[in-house]
């Protein structure tokens, strides 16, 4: 991986980051749909233009392995791979947003507060999902046989999903974070505006943070290894899970009102990971190879079939 690319990268992250915290939600607000769309919008738009980046300058970003020469394949590939990643993280970080909702929604958080929360959820999240997948790239790298255990691991995902009614409810007081933060450390009973902390002790909303937290990382053990299933690209799978991420928030106020009209995306992405894990499994111990763009055609295939049936099936109450 060129360090050049990487580092201004990161840039571009923090300084975006930044103008979102500091410039356009400085204040505590409701974020109204009509924004929420612009800001899906846009994030959707500087993904598709960092695959036109990538489709001129990917050989610099992550210079092909020796005896590669033909490098308008090589990059027009990696391009395949990224659109690949980032609709499969987007499309399974819709699951991730119906959690969220209720975990605001149990923890009776103000949705003035809901951006501030999401900021630091992101920001906490970009950190640990590096760590995770440039880990996880070495792990592969060394022992090949993991995919077919990943691959295991979201059939096992998927169907749970498939089967399950997604209508859970989350027990506040008896969530393991509340209660392992609860036990170790001053927990204040109210909440102090947006603030995390208060006299020196956790705010509820600092709790409301390390439940999301946790159930990204619980999400990510998903997620993660799915995006490797279509490359196995480090900056690849890093770069599509950033932009996904990035555009969660936004898309999170986009679909939190209407998260009930899509109702069978629940089921429908139950059915993307057992897809996911066959094609992992088939592909480690059968050989077989699946083009990235069948991947991707399946990928969008599901998300738009699951969006048409549910605005058109009602669902039982």
């Amino acid at each position: 991986m060129n360090g050049l690319f990487f580092g201004m990268f990161m840039v571009f992250v923090v300084v975006m980051l930044m103008l979102d915290l500091f410039v356009f939600h400085k204040k505590d607000k409701v974020v109204k749909v009509k924004e929420a769309a612009i800001w899906t919008g846009i994030w959707v738009g500087l993904a598709m233009a960092f695959a036109v980046l990538v489709y001129f300058f990917g050989d610099w970003m992550m210079p092909p392995a020796e005896g590669v020469t033909d490098l308008a394949a090589y990059r027009g590939e990696m391009v395949q791979e990224f659109l690949a990643g980032y609709f499969l993280e987007e499309s399974l970080s819709i699951d991730n947003i119906f959690v969220m909702i209720m975990i605001f929604v149990s923890f009776g958080i103000k949705k003035e507060y809901y951006h501030r929360v999401l900021f630091w959820g992101i920001f906490g999240a970009i950190v640990l999902r590096f760590i995770f997948i440039f880990a996880l790239a070495g792990l592969i790298s060394k022992f090949a046989w993991l995919l077919a255990v990943f691959g295991g691991i979201l059939i096992y995902s998927g169907v749970k999903m498939f089967l399950d009614k997604g209508d859970e409810q989350i027990e506040t007081e008896n969530h393991p974070v509340v209660r392992f933060a609860s036990k170790h450390f001053p927990v204040a009973r109210e909440n102090h505006g947006h603030d995390f902390f208060y006299m020196g002790k956790m705010t509820p909303l600092f709790l409301v943070l390390l439940v999301i937290e946790f159930s990204d990382i619980i999400f990510a053990v998903d997620s993660i290894p799915a995006v490797f299933s279509v490359t196995k690209n480090p900056v690849i799978v890093y770069t599509s899970n950033i932009f996904a991420i990035m555009g969660l928030r936004s898309l999170f106020f986009l679909l939190s009102d209407v998260a009930d009209r899509f109702w069978l995306l629940h089921y429908g992405l139950g059915v993307l990971l057992v897809f996911i894990g066959v094609k992992m499994i088939g592909g480690e111990i059968f050989g077989w190879h699946i083009p990235t763009l069948v991947s991707l055609a399946v990928i969008l295939g599901i998300l738009v079939v699951s969006v048409v049936f549910s605005m058109l099936i009602k669902k039982r109450a």
